[in-house]
């Protein structure tokens, strides 16, 4: 027959798992510390990186997007305040204001055609050609990025995926999820009911985008 564990034992086996509770608590909390110390280390490293390479970062779109997916990386996002060091650093806080800007006026400018949807990188074009060839050029990744700026200030501005696309809408509450997917199936069904569209997307977006009336693409 097995022989119980006496009070002495139980007591033993407590202050085992005591032992064992703080020694996995001080183990936590050295590498939390030592985490915080190496985060700390990355973002003067990356604030280094960010005062050489600042004329890069400004030209260069593609090194531009790097700079923002290592920034991503250790938290830290050089568009939060237009005041802090980062800002200072690369004036990308006036940088990236000058494009959302640039982008409003594009898409105010080309609403009547598109009924307040444009395709990003047809935006992109344009923004481009608005700037000139003596601005710092922008990437598709500058304009989404602007545009989720904008969409924190209201106003209507947002990203929105239609069909496998991204699109930059301006109007705001003109299309909920639902009717997104609609539009999405518009964009690629020849022959959908006229009156099914302006319905449940709405008249303007649908004769502006919609494959309707028998295949006929409105204008």
């Amino acid at each position: 027959m097995r022989r119980r564990p006496g009070v002495s034992g139980i007591q033993d086996a407590a202050r085992a798992r005591e032992q064992y509770r703080s020694v996995g608590n001080e183990v936590r909390k050295s590498n939390l510390e030592a985490m915080r110390e190496q985060m700390a280390l990355f973002k003067d490293k990356l604030e280094e990186f960010a005062m050489n390479h600042r004329a890069e970062i400004r030209k260069d779109p593609a090194f531009r997007a790097q700079f923002h997916a290592m920034c991503a990386n250790i938290g830290v996002d050089p568009l939060a305040s237009n005041k802090g060091l980062w800002a200072k650093t690369l004036g990308l806080g006036d940088f990236y204001y000058e494009l959302g800007v640039q982008i409003i006026e594009a898409c105010w400018a080309t609403r009547a055609a598109n009924g307040g949807l444009m395709d990003v990188r047809s935006l992109l074009r344009m923004v481009n050609k608005r700037r000139g060839k003596l601005a710092e050029e922008v990437s598709l990744d500058d304009v989404e990025r602007a545009i989720k700026k904008l969409k924190a200030l209201g106003g209507g501005f947002e990203l929105v995926r239609i069909g496998g696309s991204k699109y930059a809408r301006s109007v705001p509450g003109e299309l909920n999820m639902d009717k997104n997917e609609v539009l999405g199936v518009a964009q690629v069904c020849v022959g959908l009911a006229h009156s099914f569209c302006s319905r449940y997307i709405g008249a303007l977006v649908c004769n502006k985008w919609c494959k309707c009336n028998a295949g006929q693409t409105n204008t």
